[in-house]
């Protein structure tokens, strides 16, 4: 997925970042080769630095694939970290539990398999910290589902909110649509107070009051 930067500024960025260690970055070229999308390593800091802050050990993601940004919150989260991950592909999910192991936080994550939009059912309690990073076309359900499950100070964070730019345009699919009007709710709802981030191909943090 391209970003919504000007490539040059994309590209002095992503200079900036330090070298990740092998797991990480062993997940990037495995992504870049077989076009599995992750949130890549701009992101993936974003990710660990809202955690750390927030003080988030219960996490849970709408979307994982191969486990890329769960390895992010896990090391932010730390030993006390309880992670849910979700996919609809088992083969993501084996793939990503040998990456958590690698990684050596397999003992703090849940993989579950399935409807990532519905999977939150099956859990009980809170969350400090859900990310969505399903099929655009699910965001607004994915954030009706996430509310009730945010606990007061919360964070709901969502991937792919600018959508290549797409968004400043008519909408031609219902991928955009479903983007444009979760940014829309985001911004509508009095429990949320969101920021959209220009990183990468936007990142939406809102927090629950």
């Amino acid at each position: 997925m391209p970003g919504i930067l000007e490539p040059q500024v994309e590209k002095y960025l992503s200079s900036l970042l330090p070298e990740r260690d092998a797991v990480l970055a062993d997940i990037e070229k495995y992504a870049k080769e077989r076009d599995i999308p992750i949130i890549g390593p701009d992101c993936g800091r974003l990710l660990w630095l809202m955690a750390r802050l927030s003080g988030a050990n219960r996490i849970f993601e709408m979307g994982s694939a191969i486990g890329y940004s769960a390895i992010w919150f896990a090391r932010a989260a730390g030993p006390a970290a309880e992670i849910y991950c979700t996919d609809g592909d088992p083969a993501n999910a084996e793939l990503a539990h040998k990456n958590f192991e690698r990684a050596g936080v397999s003992k703090n994550i849940r993989f579950m398999t399935g409807e990532a939009v519905d999977l939150i059912d099956a859990t009980d309690g809170t969350f400090d910290i859900i990310l969505i990073d399903v099929y655009k076309h699910q965001y607004p359900a994915a954030l009706k589902k996430s509310l009730p499950r945010l606990k007061s100070g919360g964070l709901v964070i969502t991937d792919n909110v600018l959508w290549s730019g797409r968004v400043a345009q008519p909408p031609k699919d219902d991928n955009t649509r479903g983007i444009l009007e979760f940014n829309r709710m985001v911004y509508a709802s009095p429990e949320l107070f969101p920021v959209i981030v220009p990183l990468r191909d936007g990142v939406a943090i809102c927090r629950k009051s």
